[in-house]
């Protein structure tokens, strides 16, 4: 069986971009082969899926596949943005990120919010291949559900009615950001 690094400590993240891979590979975590998540110090969400991909390429004889994503909302400046795993750990969780931004939200007009994923791909002996999968939606005026991971229960995918937190695992999988990203690199590299 081909095995491929899912380049993430995220547990959301990992099960996602698995389950979107092929059978044919074994996917393995950072985790269990003991390896420390890099820095990230990119200024995008670009930069920083292929700093991921290059550093954990690093310990590995073959594929790796890394992501950078998260929150974009327009009426706070497209923040959190790349910095969105990073408000959750100063806020001390998710959920308490999520208070704090519909909080932040109370009064203003726009409530428009954009899921990005930048997805990296590196092969054995290739070159890194870099797409990115934009989701637009609307920010909920609560928290609603509790399925998927991360500000998925505050997240309306545009032309839905329910958050992403809402919706079964299934359903989020055949229309988030992630397999926008993950269609793109197909169109791109035979994985």
């Amino acid at each position: 069986m081909k095995k491929i690094l899912v380049g993430t400590h995220n547990d959301g993240k990992f099960k996602e971009i698995a389950y979107l891979l092929p059978k044919k590979y074994k996917k393995i975590s950072p985790l269990k082969l003991k390896i420390k998540s890099p820095k990230e110090t990119g200024k995008s969400f670009k930069s920083n899926s292929r700093l991921k991909v290059k550093f954990f390429s690093k310990f590995v004889d073959y594929g790796v596949i890394s992501d950078d994503s998260g929150l974009c909302v327009k009426a706070l400046n497209n923040r959190p943005g790349i910095f969105s795993a990073r408000l959750a750990k100063r806020h001390g969780s998710f959920l308490k990120a999520m208070k704090f931004i519909l909080k932040r939200l109370k009064y203003k007009k726009s409530r428009k919010a954009t899921f990005v994923c930048s997805l990296s791909y590196k092969s054995a002996k290739g070159k890194i291949i870099t797409v990115q999968g934009n989701l637009k939606g609307t920010i909920s005026t609560k928290i609603k559900g509790k399925k998927g991971f991360g500000y998925d229960p505050i997240f309306i995918p545009k032309g839905k009615s329910m958050t992403f937190g809402q919706m079964s695992k299934t359903k989020k999988m055949r229309i988030d950001h992630r397999y926008l990203a993950y269609r793109a690199l197909l169109k791109k590299v035979k994985i």
